[in-house]
């Protein structure tokens, strides 16, 4: 600095300045414009001095110059100076030491640098969060402020003039800086700094006999201990390394590397964590930091937690015109982890905004790319015969590379098959998740499941005609008093047949015979299931009915209804050996009290000559509950069962 101090950049005592002052529009010139400029303009006899030193190097084949403390000279002199770079070496790369705000422009945009550390921004608001003194709601605000020249601040955060991560004096552990390098080297357009040994957690502890502990000396007679175990003699392999050193090393090439060649880091950036603070939602906190980006062709979310005690068990919501912007459609869409291949989430667009959940372990990151909608969402669906309803349709993680044709499960209760968020205990079937695991066992052939919302006539919808028609009038009139109408089971059935079929067959590859086709529901959906089979056994080739729900009301458990019910089936039921269903009940809650039912129900299947374990099964589960908790914990049985090749 001293050295500094005693050159004469052209400041005279008084303050004024002896040569001429670039006009404010010279903001906007090209590095030709600049040097035109100075062309022909007398300058300091200092400015080609130093012309003629970085001419001298860039001879030498130097491709590049770090500035110290370039704010300390005047703005002139680095636009003669870079200029005179720039027509020699276009490609030369100019970072330079500016720690005053205000200045930043007048730096980058007068003095022609290519980059300014963001150290008293961004790095001086991570470091406290590293250290568990702060929380990450600072770190939006302070991007926002170098937004428009974003790709201009170069990241960094560890290099000679700081403390090391992994010193005592800064946290203490290298792992610390996992979340922080992940954040700082996704949020910008700018590029990354590595410090040599900070892929290895250099903690920067010994003596080097000059300056103190926690940095590391720039003079050549001090060595590296972690950066020459990864020398190992000269191997330059890693050899020598601890596990925790290639564990984190692992993840700086996989950071690094990711950041040099995501095309999304180019493009555009929003920030999550404001949205996400601002909601009523206790599953996110000042522990994690949430954005985007995206261009054309990719888009991702990135997800840091710098908790260092507990994992995070996150919800993360997408604002409405991100979604947008994005031109995301209602469904879920798969959300893939990019830097170790795990710990994928799936984003739920509903209603245009987005939420997905994931889990974080201590000091994790998440850095998710969204694909492929594997569930499409068919918006308020219309029908000539019943109310407008969402249809979920789930696709198999293969059918977008793919041209086979698919099987096709109809499955009622729509909204509580894939997304816990729109159930009322917060738990959902899993039904893609216990399906797809069943596909790539091999267990059962590739199959698309359509599921079809319920409306606030559930009840009326699933109720078989026949069972209403035959049961004691005090029990239709309680219904319909509950209720607020009559049965409206074939209108139900009608729309899925005659509406809703065609249309998934001729938008999706289905194959679209009875042999292939299927009903499933728990509770009155297993009722619907199986009249939809009673109804259309040239349709369906088989139904599953989880938890069936004998009693046709809840409050009048009355098993005469049940017998007349069983005189109605007793006849309507197709031949044994052409079409198959399963029924099951556990023994706990509501489903208490299907047993009796159920046995009425087995007796006659066997009068008709089904065969237990072939065409018909009924299961019982000991213990089990009526809710989806229960049905998704043994969903395997019937989904094998309806999928399993036909006798």
């Amino acid at each position: 600095w001293f050295e500094t101090v005693k050159v004469n950049y052209g400041v005279r005592p008084d303050g004024s300045y002896a040569f001429e002052r670039l006009p404010d529009e010279a903001r906007d010139w090209t590095i030709e414009q600049h040097a035109a400029f100075w062309s022909d303009k007398d300058v300091p006899d200092s400015w080609t001095k130093f012309e003629d030193i970085v001419l001298f190097w860039l001879n030498k084949g130097v491709d590049g110059f770090r500035y110290d403390m370039a704010e300390m000279v005047p703005v002139e002199f680095w636009s003669y100076l870079n200029s005179s770079i720039k027509r020699v070496n276009p490609d030369a790369f100019l970072l330079a030491e500016v720690y005053n705000p205000g200045l930043y422009r007048d730096y980058l945009q007068l003095g022609r640098m290519d980059y300014l550390y963001d150290k008293v921004g961004f790095y001086d608001t991570l470091k406290p969060i590293m250290q568990g003194k702060t929380g990450t709601d600072t770190l939006a605000p302070i991007h926002a402020e170098v937004l428009d020249i974003e790709e201009h601040m170069l990241h960094f955060l560890e290099n000679h003039d700081e403390q090391r991560i992994a010193s005592e004096d800064f946290a203490g552990s290298a792992v610390k800086g996992k979340p922080a390098m992940v954040v700082s080297a996704l949020i910008s357009r700018s590029p990354t700094m590595l410090y040599f040994a900070q892929d290895v957690g250099e903690p920067g502890d010994g003596d080097a006999g000059f300056g103190d502990p926690t940095r590391t000396t720039i003079f050549d007679y001090w060595g590296v201990p972690s950066h020459q175990r990864w020398m190992n003699n000269g191997k330059f392999d890693g050899g020598e390394l601890t596990d925790a050193e290639t564990d984190l090393r692992d993840f700086y090439t996989r950071l690094m590397s990711f950041s040099a060649s995501s095309p999304a880091l180019r493009g555009e950036y929003a920030e999550l964590h404001t949205f996400n603070r601002a909601q009523d939602n206790d599953a996110y906190n000042d522990r994690v930091f949430t954005f985007a980006r995206w261009n054309e062709g990719e888009r991702l979310i990135v997800v840091s937690s710098f908790d260092d005690a507990d994992a995070q068990d996150l919800e993360v919501r997408i604002p409405a015109e991100l979604i947008a912007e994005w031109q995301l459609a209602d469904g879920r869409y798969m959300l893939d982890e990019q830097l170790y291949r795990r710990n994928h989430a799936q984003l739920i667009v509903d209603q245009g905004v987005g939420m997905f959940r994931i889990t974080l372990e201590t000091l994790g990151s998440a850095v998710l790319k969204v694909g492929a909608p594997n569930i499409h969402r068919h918006t308020d669906f219309r029908s000539d015969n019943v109310d407008a309803r969402h249809i979920d349709v789930w696709l198999p993680a293969d059918y977008g590379e793919s041209e086979k044709r698919y099987r096709v499960i109809y499955a009622h209760d729509g909204q509580n098959l894939y997304n816990p968020s729109f159930v009322w205990n917060n738990t959902d079937w899993g039904v893609d998740d216990v399906l797809q695991q069943l596909i790539d066992d091999d267990d059962v052939e590739d199959t698309i499941v359509v599921g079809i919302w319920n409306t606030p006539k559930r009840r009326l919808e699933y109720l078989p005609q026949e069972a209403w028609d035959l049961a004691p009038e005090h029990m239709q009139v309680y219904i319909e008093g509950q209720e607020g109408g009559k049965p409206q089971s074939r209108e139900y059935l009608k729309f899925i047949v005659d509406e809703l079929k065609p249309f998934i067959d001729e938008t999706y590859r289905t194959k679209a015979g009875r042999e292939d086709t299927f009903l499933m529901g728990s509770s009155m959906g297993g009722l619907i299931s199986m009249y939809g089979l009673i109804n259309y056994p040239q349709v369906f080739g088989a139904a599953a009915c989880l938890s069936t729900h004998w009693p046709l009301h809840v409050d009048l458990n009355d098993g005469e209804a049940t017998e007349a019910f069983i005189g109605y089936l007793r006849n309507a039921m197709p031949p044994p050996g052409e079409n198959r269903i399963y029924f099951d009940f556990g023994t706990e809650e509501l489903d208490g009290k299907y047993e009796p039912h159920q046995s009425m129900i087995d007796e006659m299947m066997t009068q008709l000559g089904y065969t237990q374990g072939k065409d018909w099964v009924t299961r019982k589960f000991e213990g089990a509950g009526h809710s989806e908790k229960y049905w998704r914990e043994r969903l395997h049985i019937p989904l094998t069962f309806l999928l399993k090749d036909t006798p």
